[in-house]
């Protein structure tokens, strides 16, 4: 790898932050989260790990329900709390902000933006940032397109930020207009910053952005699609932003304090699934990008996925942590991706602890988009889960579930994570689910990092926009093609199971009026439509209405619209819904970064319906992350049967489990209030199991 290309100005920082590099390492204490869990996934370095140990592999056992309180809401609940002082700070499956006390749960005050701005978005709000003013401190939040800057002891506006207490997200992203901008994901404090990505639509260019603590103000921004001249640029074609947009950091950072390093990770660009109109390695789309926390200047970056085509954003939040490599301590970032891999790398000069080595790729089997003709694969550590389906993979929990794979998989093309655009399915494994998903890794100062996977197969396959003759299709199936197709399916029948609902028989349901609020406001996973003009929008509205709809004016036609379309996530189940692959179908992860070797693999999760027809433990499709304790102790929810379970750290054996009322989708929080430590878990709708609830519970030793 030329890292010529790929690093900058790693000297600069290394000698203008040596003083606060050998302060660090000679403190003894490990970074993470003590008494209280200040930040999203617990410290700015992202590491979701407690310093606490008072519960632990000899007591945990005792652990039992201290408190719960009841959101009232219903939807998807994916929030990690944040505790200060003693006070819990959740964000609701609808966004209300409600402050608790973490030892009773007591209701202090609550917060709805809903009651300031009307028309807001409901999406998947994963956190909360608190910043301590020295006097009442501050909860930043955010719903739909505005961010609020609260009291944290009153719950009220804090009038002196933005207009009114609030911000729109769409303002300073260097486009014109105000984009719905979107977060699902918190940023970190630094300094008398807060630093965000963002959740964009495929035609908005993605960034990342610094902003006044006290005003709201922009004061730096880093184009993570770069402009016309900026580095990076010359990895796309011609007039690429009349085309494209996205590439922005919806999962999450992690910041280096001390060095003053920020670390981000991006999705794909638009559209995901065509690439006709942006054939390049479309930087920086899917890197892992280092930046001068202090003024946006990038310091370095790695591309994970060259010139992407299959929705493979890197999906979770960078990992710092300290390793012992070849008998030097280093300090490095670590990240995982949707197939499987974790990226691991010095986080001063960005080199990778392992070569990582570019592979060959199969070509495209469509014309009008190329693929990259190779993709990076890290040498160590290992992937942790299977990278192609193959002969020995075919499910296993009943005859009948192995011949329906055997069948499907003699039908379908395999190329793994990577299937050539074609017309023709393909199996999509790993899929596009993960994988590493975005409840982050939890990292041990020993230098053990723990993830969480998914094994679960996916088709691929991409759908011509014109009928077989070549003639045009009526404008308003177009229009859902493009726009629509790639959640709900080309035949409108979603995938419930993933968040995407029907939209068949829409007529008997909902009103057209509510349907195009919908397109125009978005909610939950959809983004709004508001960049697509509105004669788009009302011919999508007929044709899911199945009404008769003109081909549109010559004004409405788009002439840069793809050729192909993705068919629609799919996941590949057997005729019990279970994945058609061989389990494990989910797994929790113990990796040794000191070595790059995997030290154990357990699975996560369980159908008790297969266990009793004498089926090994499955393990589950998971959403969520785990943290680490100083107790010994691995605490994870965020498996489809509603369990929250303690693991020993060293083997992987469960100690504690617990069910849940609701799935436990979010990354746990641990604290302690008066000297006594608490483990907290949301728990409400998930996306595999959208039904209601919307709760915080508790856990605690008995006293």
């Amino acid at each position: 790898m030329d890292y010529g290309r790929y690093i900058s100005k790693y000297k600069f920082i290394a000698i203008s932050s040596l003083f606060l590099y050998l302060t660090a390492c000679t403190q003894n204490k490990p970074e993470g989260a003590g008494d209280d869990w200040p930040t999203y996934l617990g410290h700015p370095t992202s590491n979701q790990y407690s310093t606490l140990d008072q519960i632990n592999t000899a007591n945990v056992s005792q652990l039992e329900l201290a408190w719960t309180y009841q959101t009232g809401d219903s939807a998807n609940y994916q929030t990690n709390n944040l505790i200060v002082d003693g006070w819990l700070y959740t964000a609701t499956p609808h966004s209300r902000i409600v402050a608790l006390d973490g030892a009773t749960g007591k209701e202090n005050w609550t917060f709805d933006p809903s009651e300031v701005h009307e028309a807001l978005a409901d999406g998947d709000q994963r956190g909360l940032m608190y910043w301590d003013d020295g006097e009442n401190g501050r909860i930043l939040t955010s719903k739909g397109n505005r961010f609020y800057a609260l009291n944290a002891k009153s719950g009220e506006l804090i009038t002196s930020f933005g207009e009114n207490g609030s911000i729109h997200l769409g303002e300073g992203m260097d486009v014109e207009g105000k984009p719905n901008v979107m977060l699902n994901t918190p940023g970190h404090i630094y300094k008398d910053m807060f630093i965000i990505g963002g959740n964009v639509g495929e035609d908005v260019p993605g960034a990342v952005r610094a902003f006044d603590i006290r005003t709201g103000k922009r004061k730096w921004i880093f184009h993570t699609l770069p402009r016309p001249g900026e580095f990076g640029s010359e990895t796309w074609p011609e007039n690429y932003l009349e085309r494209t947009g996205g590439a922005s950091d919806w999962s999450g950072l992690a910041i280096d304090i001390p060095r003053g390093i920020v670390y981000l990770s991006t999705e794909t660009a638009g559209p995901d699934f065509y690439g006709g109109n942006r054939f390049g390695e479309n930087l920086f789309a899917n890197s892992l990008i280092a930046l001068d926390a202090n003024t946006g200047e990038r310091l370095w970056h790695h591309q994970l996925v060259h010139h992407d085509l299959w929705d493979l954003d890197i999906p979770q939040a960078p990992t710092l942590m300290t390793v012992k490599h070849e008998g030097e301590k280093v300090d490095i970032v670590a990240v995982g991706t949707k197939m499987g891999l974790l990226f691991v790398y010095n986080r001063v000069t960005g080199e990778p602890l392992w070569p990582i080595e570019e592979r060959p790729q199969a070509a495209s089997k469509v014309d009008e988009i190329q693929t990259w003709p190779t993709q990076p694969f890290p040498t160590k550590p290992a992937p942790l889960m299977r990278q192609e389906y193959t002969l020995d993979d075919f499910s296993n929990i009943s005859p009948r579930a192995q011949q329906m794979s055997k069948e499907v998989f003699s039908q379908s093309k395999n190329y793994g994570a990577y299937p050539p655009p074609s017309v023709d399915q393909a199996i999509m494994f790993p899929g596009f689910d993960g994988g590493m998903e975005w409840g982050g890794a939890a990292a041990d100062p020993e230098g053990i990092l723990y993830a969480n996977v998914n094994e679960i197969p996916w088709f691929y396959q991409l759908v011509p926009t014109k009928k077989a003759d070549g003639s045009t299709l009526p404008f308003g199936e177009k229009q859902y093609l493009i726009h629509c197709a790639s959640c709900h399916g080309t035949d409108r029948k979603g995938n419930p199971a993933g968040g995407f609902p029907s939209l068949e028989n829409i007529s008997k349901r909902l009103d057209k009026n509510v349907v195009m609020q919908i397109l125009k406001k978005g909610g939950g996973r959809m983004p709004a439509f508001d960049q697509v003009s509105q004669a788009r929008r009302e011919a999508i509205i007929t044709y899911l209405f199945n009404e008769e709809v003109a081909n549109g004016s010559k004004n409405d036609r788009d002439e840069n619209a793809p050729p192909y379309v993705f068919r629609g996530f799919q996941r590949w189940q057997d005729d019990e819904g279970y994945p058609a692959i061989k389990p494990p179908w989910g797994t929790l992860n113990a990796v040794d970064l000191n070595t790059g070797t995997i030290k154990w693999k357990v699975p996560l999760g369980e159908y008790e319906e297969l266990t009793k027809r004498g089926v090994p433990v499955t393990g589950t499709e998971n959403y969520g992350g785990p943290v680490v304790t100083a107790g010994g102790l691995l605490f994870i929810a965020a498996t489809s049967d509603a369990k929250f379970r303690a693991f020993n750290k060293e083997n992987g054996e469960i100690l504690w489990e617990y069910e849940l009322p609701f799935d436990g989708h979010a990354t746990p929080s641990v604290y302690a209030v008066n000297g006594k430590q608490y483990i907290a878990i949301s728990a409400g709708g998930s996306k595999l199991k959208p039904h209601p609830g919307g709760t915080v519970l508790v856990f605690s030793l008995p006293d």
